[in-house]
Parts: structure tokens; C-alpha cells; sequence
């Protein structure tokens, strides 16, 4: 197996590792789950540099390096549902979206069929990042013993209550608007798809 596959699957064996760790809710063990989550994060970026670079491209990597991208989003807001963060309502919808989305793309890929992308949907995948990674490295610093009273008070202001519901509530509206457009835009490919596995 190729490296860009091989840690492709490593991204989905560090997910249940990172949920592992943030589910303790021990302070130090949340810090390294921190970590497992950025270095996994990482695999994405340097298995797609060595695909582009080396043209490793297979279609086993076609269908499964997306889905683990989402699968690892996906566990990082449901950690942030556990520990209180987010509506698990709002992360449902997201996490329905996303993998339906994925899996679609990933099967025009493997079968080598256009899939029609929009501009909009990178905007809403760079947002909807940004905020889960603001929103996960505050809350593993926010009880951490690294920081003093008056440093885990000012996290709290930018964790502010309404401020994360009314950010998760707009990028959620996004990735509604952008799934339903994209199986809009793709209503032909899907009834393909559909019907080639009949």
C-alpha cells in the first residue's frame, strides 16, 4: 500500500485515540488530544502534497482520504456536543451533510464521473474549520492548570455562550444551504449513480 493511503488510514485510527483523550476530561490527557487531533490533521495536508507531487493516486484514495477527513471533523464536533459546547442538533445536521456529500463525491471519483463543485462550499469548509478549531483549542485550555484565574476568564469571554451558538447557528444555516445545492447541481450524477447500482 502506497504511504498516502497508508496514512490516510492512520487518520482514522488516531480519531477514536483523540476522542479517547477529550472524553477523560482530565486536563493534561485533553492537551494531548489536542495534539493527536492537529497531527492528524496534518496527514490530510502531507498525504495530498505526496498524491499531487508523485501522482500517487489510486482510487482507493479517491473514496477514502475524504471520508477521513470528515469522520475526524465529524469526531472533533461531537467531542465539542459531549463536553457542552455546541447543539447536538446543529452538529447533526452538519455531520449528515458533510458525509453524504463526501461519499457522493468519493463515487463520482472512484467512477470517474464529473462532480460539479462550487466556490461557496470551500468558503463554508474553511469557516466551518477555522471555528472548530477555535472552539476545541479553547475549551482544552480552558481547564488547563497552565493558566492562571484571570487567563481562564478571558477564555470563557471567548467562549462565550451566545457567541459560539450564533457562529455554530450561521455556518450551520451554510452547510444546509450548500449540500441541498450541491444535490441540486448533481441531480443528474446522483440519479446515475443510483441507478448503476441497481
Amino acid at each position: 500500500m502506497i504511504l498516502p493511503n497508508q496514512l490516510t488510514i492512520l487518520r482514522i485510527i488516531l480519531t477514536p485515540v483523540f476522542l479517547f483523550f477529550f472524553l477523560t476530561n482530565n486536563p493534561e490527557l485533553r492537551q494531548i488530544s489536542l495534539i493527536i487531533f492537529i497531527l492528524a490533521a496534518l496527514t490530510d495536508w502531507y498525504d495530498g502534497w505526496l498524491a499531487r507531487k508523485f501522482n500517487y493516486i489510486t482510487n482507493w484514495g479517491k473514496f477514502w482520504d475524504p471520508l477521513a477527513d470528515k469522520i475526524l471533523t465529524s469526531a472533533g464536533f461531537i467531542a465539542l456536543v459531549v463536553a457542552g459546547k455546541l447543539e447536538l442538533w446543529m452538529v447533526i445536521i452538519i455531520i449528515t451533510r458533510d458525509i453524504m456529500i463526501t461519499i457522493l463525491r468519493s463515487l463520482a471519483n472512484y467512477k470517474e464521473v464529473l462532480f460539479v463543485t462550487e466556490k461557496s462550499a470551500k468558503w463554508k469548509t474553511a469557516l466551518q474549520m477555522t471555528f472548530l478549531y477555535y472552539v476545541l483549542i479553547l475549551t482544552v485550555f480552558e481547564s488547563s492548570s497552565l493558566l492562571n484565574t484571570n487567563q481562564k476568564k478571558f477564555l470563557q469571554v471567548l467562549l462565550n455562550e451566545n457567541l459560539v451558538y450564533f457562529g455554530m447557528l450561521i455556518i450551520t444555516i451554510l452547510t444546509f444551504y450548500s449540500g441541498v445545492n450541491y444535490l441540486y447541481k448533481n441531480r443528474q450524477l446522483l440519479r446515475k449513480l443510483i441507478l448503476s447500482e441497481n
